[in-house]
């Protein structure tokens, strides 16, 4: 990796925020766990966060990283913002943490913790309660609704990272063909994204035949690619854990009338939805938009759990930023702001009359939204 990614500025304007959040919730300090949040408030790209991170941040004074004693050097070449504490491997990180809130003088004050991440176990989080004598209060989702917005730094990697994507998706397609193997295409696409300037990703490349649609999460396997059975691919490059996600269909040999006419659906309902992302517009009013080019196309049938969802830092084993997913969903009350950046997906897929899929990443900025992602819609036949 390259070090940490941002200026010393961009860290002091994100921890001045949290701070303020947490005088606004009438607590003396907080401590969070999130791989991404503390990624997001350190700097802090490594793999060790399978190892719980714990991050003290006080409303006065340089916070506190503990963990492992074992990455110091890693933390001391990354982190400028936050001093250093590591455990042995005979303790916890609440064991460390602790001793550090009670000599801080933080025993009997109100305290912040992040209790809805996988970073930070049940028994680790009750463990910390039961060592520091104080009022625990949950402040989960404080630091995710900062990172939403994406700061000029923020939107640089994001570019950056859709660079990457594009050139991952172009390998892949390029190689995927009628007695091709999967992991040959994988190879490829991986290959390219490494050669493109990208990092590891949360997750993926997804690349599977149409056959294993369903399985969500599941990837390349054993056999070769056929003609006749479309080949999804979902993929994301990533720059210092920023992501920006595509998704396309490729077809072997040759398209059907209805899945040409389904393909035309899809991009004018991802339009849709690109003119829909402006400042002070509802998640939901982004998603009716993506629902009314369906219902004008004889498709009034056809619901989505969303038509997209929050996308920028991801750690293994997401891209989504965490273990939960912010969508545009028809019932959702979530704010649009400048500076957001999101994973639009318009599918079509098993509606009885065609099937399509395309998705991209798109920013939306003071001049309005920007597809970062451009390899073609398509359809795209090889």
């Amino acid at each position: 990796m390259d070090g940490n990614p941002f200026t010393d500025g961009e860290i002091a304007r994100r921890l001045d925020a949290v701070r303020a959040g947490l005088v606004d919730r009438g607590l003396d300090a907080a401590v969070f766990a999130s791989p991404e949040n503390v990624f997001y408030l350190t700097g802090l790209d490594h793999w060790g966060y399978f190892a719980p991170h714990l991050l003290i941040v006080p409303l006065q004074g340089k916070p506190t990283l503990v963990t492992r004693a074992m990455e110091r050097v890693t933390i001391e070449n990354h982190v400028r913002a936050a001093d250093f504490r590591g455990h042995s491997d005979s303790e916890t990180a609440a064991d460390l943490a602790s001793r550090i809130l009670n000599d801080q003088g933080f025993a009997g004050k109100r305290l912040g913790l992040e209790q809805w991440t996988s970073g930070l176990s049940h028994g680790l989080a009750r463990r910390l309660e039961s060592l520091v004598s104080a009022e625990w209060n949950d402040v989960s989702n404080l630091v995710d609704h900062l990172r939403l917005v994406k700061s000029a730094e923020e939107q640089v990697l994001m570019r950056r990272a859709a660079a990457v994507t594009d050139a991952a998706a172009s390998a892949a397609i390029e190689m995927i063909a009628d007695g091709a193997r999967e992991r040959d295409v994988a190879a490829e696409c991986i290959a390219a994204m490494t050669r493109a300037g990208g990092h590891v990703p949360g997750f993926g490349p997804f690349i599977r035949p149409a056959s294993r649609l369903g399985e969500e999460h599941t990837t390349w396997g054993s056999g070769s690619y056929r003609q006749g059975e479309p080949v999804f691919i979902e993929l994301s490059g990533c720059i210092s854990r920023y992501h920006a996600p595509l998704g396309r269909l490729i077809r072997l040999g040759g398209i059907s009338d209805a899945d040409a006419r389904m393909a035309e659906v899809t991009a004018a309902a991802f339009n849709a939805v690109v003119g829909a992302l402006r400042p002070s517009a509802r998640a939901r009013d982004v998603y009716a938009a993506w629902q009314a080019v369906v219902d004008d196309a004889g498709l009034s049938h056809y619901r989505r759990h969303h038509c997209g969802y929050c996308v920028g830092v991801g750690q293994p084993p997401s891209w989504t930023g965490g273990n939960t997913v912010t969508g545009l969903r028809h019932d959702s009350d979530l704010e649009i702001r400048t500076g957001m950046s999101f994973h639009i997906l318009s599918w079509l897929m098993g509606t009885g009359k065609g099937d399509d899929f395309v998705s991209n990443t798109v920013l939306l900025t003071e001049a309005g939204p920007e597809v970062l992602t451009r390899t073609p819609l398509g359809p795209i036949v090889r």
